[in-house]
């Protein structure tokens, strides 16, 4: 971990683009609550494919208007050079200077991928078109990609996006810090040297949970899962216990040396905010 002692820690929050008028407010609220904490940035999640583009740049020109720094996800599955491009001119434009670089999900139905296969293309591209305009942050994998044909697949993959250009990383989220300290190890060991941020989910529903982990690959410990299924439709006690649960994650994480935390919030302030002063983070915040 002494690669990302170095580092000064940085915290963050991700927000999705809302689709209806109550979920536009529920985010200004949301917004409005999560600022009080001074976070480094705020990102904003870009659908399968693209689908949420619009969304997506009309919630960063909302953030941008408020005067925080934001940080726009870009997918480049289904995309085009093209595009890509015009998005990019288009955040430059208004002033945004950090991207989020991601591979992401083949939409339901497409048979290609597009003109970029890989996440390293997409960083590639943006350094050959827009130079060093951009602190490009890329996803990090502790417990490995889902689609990954094996570990070593994965941290390679990684290990070109770092090559191609990216600044820094954030993982997925995970709540076994072992796999965190071993990917960090990894990198290490290949002279890699950028901040790697921990991805933290608080955990709210269990079945979300399920839902979200059997998806992306995280895995929930036999001891976490086994509570919460214990737990049953107690949703008091299975916040309670999420709370006890990810605090100790996130202050063993921190203690360590991690470079920071990102916040995957889902839209709502509520358990991430109790985390956050739980953990007293203002000690770490400018």
């Amino acid at each position: 971990m002494d690669s990302q002692k170095k580092f000064s820690p940085t915290f963050s929050f991700e927000l999705f683009p809302p689709q209806t008028p109550q979920g536009i407010e529920k985010l200004r609220l949301t917004r409005q609550q999560l600022a009080q904490f001074n976070p480094k940035f705020f990102s904003v999640t870009f659908g399968a494919g693209g689908s949420t583009r619009e969304p997506t740049f009309e919630t960063v020109l909302e953030i941008q208007s408020e005067k925080h720094v934001v940080a726009p996800h870009l997918s480049c599955i289904g995309s085009t050079q093209e595009n890509i491009r015009i998005i990019l001119e288009k955040y430059y434009e208004i002033g945004i200077r950090r991207i989020v670089a991601l591979r992401g999900d083949l939409p339901s139905g497409m048979a290609q991928a597009g003109e970029f296969r890989y996440a390293s293309e997409l960083v590639a591209f943006i350094r050959k078109e827009f130079g060093s305009s951009f602190h490009i942050e890329v996803a990090a994998y502790p417990e490995y990609h889902p689609q990954a044909r094996s570990a070593q697949a994965d941290f390679e993959n990684f290990k070109r996006k770092i090559e191609t250009g990216a600044n820094s990383a954030i993982t997925q989220y995970f709540y076994n810090t072992e796999a965190y300290f071993h990917f960090v190890d990894s990198c290490e060991s290949a002279g890699l040297s950028i901040p790697i941020v921990p991805g933290i989910m608080p955990i709210n529903k269990f079945s979300q949970l399920v839902r979200f982990s059997d998806t992306c690959g995280a895995e929930i410990p036999r001891w976490i899962r086994k509570k919460l299924e214990g737990y049953s439709d107690d949703s008091a006690s299975i916040q309670a216990f999420g709370l006890d649960v990810v605090t100790d994650l996130c202050e063993r994480l921190l203690k360590a040396g991690a470079p920071g935390l990102h916040f995957y919030t889902l839209n709502s302030a509520n358990l991430t905010s109790i985390i956050w002063q739980r953990l007293n983070l203002k000690e770490y915040v400018q």
